[in-house]
């Protein structure tokens, strides 16, 4: 069964649990992080260091991709995406130099994600991917960028870990305490990385037209879905971010990569 015959039982499907969770989570955000978060758990603090990483080289390959994809020459198409390689390795030297654990991230995801790309599209050309990379980007523009970034400038929601002894300073999703802006910590909702890790929610889209037990279909499904599960769940697990934080911005990126789909697929 193709994608296009269900986007809209999609579409409702993922807003009524968003609701329903929404509501579920405004009742025990602070009860689900107490009986969650272990700081100590080794794969939650892996995702919290790391997550971003393979987002930010998504990105980075979406990019080269719609700059590349202006040349017809199949070599200089790659230009972009070696000089991208470039800068991403040499962030990520310097970064394992000064112990810059961020740069680590941002450099080690944009060299390992696009090295792979260039082994697996050699001779392949560019401008079958042009459309794949703009949803991509517009993704990343609409969810990690504007709804994550600005809604935090909002809320000012305080973390888990920077709650005040007995938790007397905690608010639900839907009381938020308003801008505070310079206080380490007041930035809770929504979860940065959980956008970020729904970044390669777009690649389904790729998948769309094999068969649902088509085993490439299957693996790409769970790849995709388990990862942006996993850093969600990390983030709860480390004490950074409530279930609401997480549910969010993921919630924001189904909804967008349906329309995306709709716009750029069914137009």
């Amino acid at each position: 069964m193709k994608l296009e015959g269900n986007l809209k039982y999609l579409c409702i499907v993922v807003i009524f649990s968003w609701i329903v969770l929404a509501i579920i989570f405004g009742l025990t955000d602070l009860q689900i992080s107490i009986a969650l978060v272990n700081r100590d758990a080794i794969w939650a603090n892996i995702g919290k260091d790391f997550g971003e990483g393979p987002g930010f080289g998504i990105i980075a390959i979406s990019i080269a991709i719609l700059i590349g994809s202006k040349n017809d020459d199949l070599k200089k198409q790659r230009i972009a995406s070696y000089v991208i390689l470039i800068i991403g390795l040499i962030i990520f030297i310097i970064a394992l130099l000064f112990a810059y654990l961020w740069f680590i991230t941002f450099g080690g995801g944009i060299t390992i994600l696009m090295l792979i790309f260039l082994i697996f599209t050699k001779n392949k050309d560019f401008k079958e991917y042009t459309t794949i990379a703009a949803v991509i980007i517009l993704l990343a523009i609409i969810n990690p960028l504007l709804f994550v970034l600005i809604t935090k400038i909002i809320c000012g929601r305080v973390r888990f870990n920077d709650l005040s002894p007995g938790y007397a300073n905690y608010t639900p999703w839907f009381l938020p305490p308003g801008p505070v802006s310079g206080i380490r910590g007041n930035d809770s909702f929504p979860s940065g990385h959980a956008a970020m890790g729904w970044m390669f929610l777009p690649l389904l889209i790729t998948v769309k037209d094999r068969k649902w037990k088509d085993p490439v279909r299957i693996l790409i499904t769970i790849i995709i879905i388990g990862f942006g599960f996993f850093l969600g769940v990390s983030r709860i697990v480390t004490g950074d971010h409530f279930a609401s934080d997480v549910l969010f911005p993921t919630g924001v990126a189904a909804i967008a990569t349906i329309w995306l789909y709709q716009k750029f697929y069914k137009a």
